[in-house]
């Protein structure tokens, strides 16, 4: 596993975009769809300025490229279904089950919809994956939306560090793209790291990962996808 040094990124370098893109497809469920993408993921690589972030996001890639679909999806389900510590929707770390998250993921939408991107019904807008394709495509309002799950971001990250998982790269590419959490949300993140997200359950409708809802916790076949764009721009002959 890739272990480098994190910078602490002050303003969000102009390669920033087509890294939320990449990892926005990287995080994803690995279906057929995903699975197939990896050659342009390669492809796209080099016009990322920084060779720390290709060397985490090309080992990600090499990682599933040499994995069978099956062997691919187990790791996806073990990583990320069922557990509380590594969820991918972002708001339960801060928010947990009670009404502030709903009221977070109610806010969420509306940045989404006056950036002009309707968020997709079938998936809640602090899934991770989604948040990184909006940040790739409004990077601004996505920036702050990184920001405003920071915490979310962190253990999540540092989960699956502890755990030395195959996707951990791809965090701590996204992670480095943020400043580095100081102060105030230093003693959030370790509050939160001890106590966990807080529980509100009378009187609540539930706002847990879906997994925990009784729906499907992250995407799966069948279910929207990745955007099928071309990460470059093409002359008609592929990703340049």
């Amino acid at each position: 596993m890739i272990r480098r040094r994190i910078r602490p990124a002050r303003h969000a370098p102009g390669d920033s975009p087509l890294l939320h893109r990449i990892a926005s497809i990287l995080l994803r469920y690995p279906d057929e769809t995903v699975l197939g993408r990896l050659d342009e993921v390669t492809a796209a690589l080099p016009a990322l300025a920084d060779a720390a972030d290709r060397d985490r996001l090309a080992h990600v890639t090499g990682a599933l490229r040499a994995l069978t679909p099956t062997a691919a999806a187990q790791g996806y389900v073990e990583t990320f279904d069922h557990t509380r510590r590594r969820s991918l929707h972002l708001t339960y770390y801060r928010h947990g089950d009670t009404r502030a998250r709903g009221m977070a993921l109610l806010a969420l939408k509306h940045v989404y919809r006056q950036a002009g991107h309707e968020p997709p019904g079938a998936e809640l807008p602090d899934f991770l994956p989604l948040v990184l394709e909006f940040a790739s495509l409004a990077p601004e309002p996505g920036r702050r939306v990184l920001l405003q799950c920071q915490s979310g971001l962190e253990l999540l990250r540092g989960a699956l560090r502890d755990r030395d998982d195959l996707y951990a790269p791809v965090l701590d590419a996204v992670c480095g793209r943020l400043p580095a959490p100081r102060g105030r949300d230093r003693d959030t993140l370790r509050r939160l790291a001890t106590e966990g997200p807080p529980r509100e359950e009378v009187g609540l409708e539930p706002f847990a990962p879906p997994e925990y809802m009784g729906a499907a916790p992250t995407e799966r076949p069948g279910a929207p996808s990745a955007s099928t764009s071309p990460l470059l721009p093409t002359n008609g002959d592929g990703v340049r």
